[in-house]
């Protein structure tokens, strides 16, 4: 983000240059003649023009005017001597951003300059996600290969990674454990083309002096055992970004911390009352709703969803499970120095009758189980039923297989069923759900594949016979 200061006097120019500098913004111009201010916009990209009013040859609300017009996106803000309401109204009818009457107060001038940033930031992101909406190309695919999938969810997920990645705003990413959050994270990292490093960091179980200590550092002798000055994970990601995982798990004095972070852009080591400025961009992430949890600040939690990336649950992209399956037999052959193996048909189906609370990460561990016990021709089932049997009946009881709320037994029956219209209809929807794999029907059901069998001839028998 790059700011023009003008004014005719040019050692204002260089002073507030300075302080600018020290407060991390770099990318600073100067002019000291009003004349050049079109043609250099007309050339340079800038994100916010800061204004005097009375200066030689061109007056500063004759170029507001121009700015307003050929330039719409950028922020103006006023700085000027003249303190008069009239002169000031004028300038925000125009469009002004912002009035500053001379001498400004340090802490004014920067918190105003700052927002307008901020606003510039946020406004083209807001274009950009715009543009991607009624797009479905993605212009970076690399960059997402790391993430296995054909979701249409998940694309549209990519296409706004895609849009949000250069902003420095915050990103709360949320999601169930194992959807991949860290993945995404890193994805955003690398989009934004920061120069400095992804640092990630698993903040559950930290109290508020172990998170200062890893994120903020300390001074020689900040507490019993500081040997030494120590820098703390903010400074090492300096210039690229800092993965915050398991932030529902913060303290609240820490909360307190995180957002002065956010708001300021600044922090304080243990043992020392300096402050230091970090430009380092902070993504976050929970399996939590932060978003109804009383111990967790709204502020911070608004501050935090400036963007936000909510990652569905594998049990609602099943069209991945083919995929997945293939990518993690390929990584864990390889791991294993062994052959890919080749999977039996029917597992598609099996793994897909299984809600994977643990998503992809859970996924993955039962692949590389299976291709650890694997040792030729085709890939046995056995692990997968081992898992599977024994969640099944918990998560896929006969009131709720219609949908997501429970069913009471008259709506389905049309009366309290008796115990052979609950088997019959055990088994039914159990083969329902194993696409009519008799196999997969009996894990599901807890019994041998033989004994459904004789179960299912039995039944056809005394259909045959009421005829």
């Amino acid at each position: 983000m790059s700011v023009l200061l003008v004014d005719d006097e040019t050692t204002i120019l260089l002073s507030y240059k300075d302080i600018l500098h020290h407060s991390g913004i770099k990318d600073v111009h100067i002019l000291n003649d009003s004349r050049h201010v079109i043609p250099f916009l007309e050339k340079q990209n800038i994100s916010v023009v800061v204004l005097d009013l009375f200066m030689p040859y061109v007056a500063g609300i004759e170029i507001l005017s121009r700015i307003r017009l050929d330039f719409p996106e950028i922020p103006v803000v006023i700085m000027t001597s003249a303190n008069y309401i009239e002169t000031a109204v004028d300038c925000m009818k125009i469009g002004a951003f912002d009035y500053l009457v001379k001498p400004v107060e340090m802490n004014r001038f920067l918190s105003c300059l700052k927002r307008a940033l901020e606003f510039r930031s946020l406004r083209d992101e807001i274009s950009s996600v715009r543009n991607l909406i009624f797009s479905d190309e993605l212009k970076h695919v690399d960059a997402f290969s790391v993430v296995v999938t054909k979701n249409k969810k998940m694309l549209k997920i990519f296409q706004y990674v895609e849009a949000i990645a250069p902003s420095n705003q915050p990103v709360l990413i949320t999601g169930e454990t194992g959807v991949g959050k860290e993945l995404i994270a890193e994805v955003i990292h690398k989009l934004s083309q920061r120069k400095g490093r992804f640092i990630a960091v698993n903040i559950a179980g930290l109290d508020d002096t172990m998170f200062s200590d890893t994120l903020f550092g300390h001074k020689k002798g900040a507490f019993t055992g500081a040997m030494g000055n120590r820098e703390g994970l903010i400074a090492q990601a300096s210039g690229g970004t800092l993965f915050l995982d398991e932030i529902g798990d913060l303290s609240g004095s820490s909360q307190v911390k995180l957002l002065r972070l956010l708001q300021e852009h600044i922090y304080y080591s243990l043992g020392s009352d300096v402050p230091k400025h970090t430009d380092a961009r902070i993504i976050v992430a929970t399996n939590k709703d932060i978003r109804k949890a009383d111990d967790f600040r709204k502020d911070l939690y608004y501050r935090l969803k400036t963007h936000h990336i909510h990652i569905p649950p594998l049990r609602e992209r099943k069209e991945d499970i083919p995929l997945l399956l293939d990518y993690f037999l390929g990584e864990a052959a390889k791991s294993m120095g062994k052959k890919k193996p080749t999977p039996p048909p029917e597992l598609i189906n099996l793994l897909s009758i299984y809600d994977f609370h643990g998503n992809v990460r859970e996924f993955q561990a039962m692949i590389y189980d299976a291709v650890a016990r694997h040792r030729s021709g085709i890939l046995s089932m056995e692990s997968f039923k081992e898992v599977i049997k024994h969640e099944i009946p918990s998560q896929q009881t006969s009131l709720k297989l219609f949908g997501d709320e429970p069913v009471p037994l008259n709506a389905i029956f049309g009366h309290f069923p008796t115990a052979k219209e609950m088997e019959d209809f055990h088994m039914s929807e159990a083969l329902r759900l194993a696409g009519g794999n008799q196999g997969i029907a009996a894990s599901i059901l807890g019994i041998t594949r033989q004994t459904l069998n004789r179960r299912l001839k039995e039944d056809n028998a005394q259909k045959g016979v009421g005829l």
